[in-house]
């Protein structure tokens, strides 16, 4: 799916820093089904068979937020210790590219799951309005 336009017209059609670009401004037409599309994508593929996920997309939203959550800590923790436990097994060039791999993927994690808490405050009913 390309990117949104966040002026997109709508109820609103705006969206607030960091909304993902996959998933359309709240208020906008189809803004859930795109919400919960992005939502099934970073979550395991089993979690699709959950009767109560596909009925219920806030409960989809805090499920994604809290497997997000654990793959954060995780990337931080292996950020943390990969050279101490990997250091005689790899060269220095790879433990430097294991390392900013770390560094990337924790970034899309915090930067999903700062997405995840807008997107399930949208689906329970919060809206967002523009300061000036």
């Amino acid at each position: 799916m390309p990117p949104i336009d966040r002026a997109s017209p709508g109820r609103d059609g705006t969206a607030p820093p960091g909304w993902p670009e996959q998933v359309r401004p709240p208020g906008v037409p189809d803004w859930e089904r795109t919400a919960v599309a992005w939502l099934y994508d970073l979550v395991p593929p089993e979690y699709r068979s959950h009767e109560v996920l596909r009925r219920y997309p806030v409960l989809l939203a805090r499920f994604a937020g809290d497997h997000v959550a654990a793959g954060l800590e995780a990337a931080r923790a292996g950020w943390r210790t990969v050279r101490v436990e990997l250091a005689d097994q790899l060269p220095p060039e790879a433990m430097e590219a294991a390392v900013a791999a770390y560094e990337r993927e924790g970034a899309r994690l915090a930067s999903a799951a700062r997405g995840v808490e807008l997107v399930g405050g949208a689906l329970r009913g919060e809206r967002w309005v523009p300061r000036l």
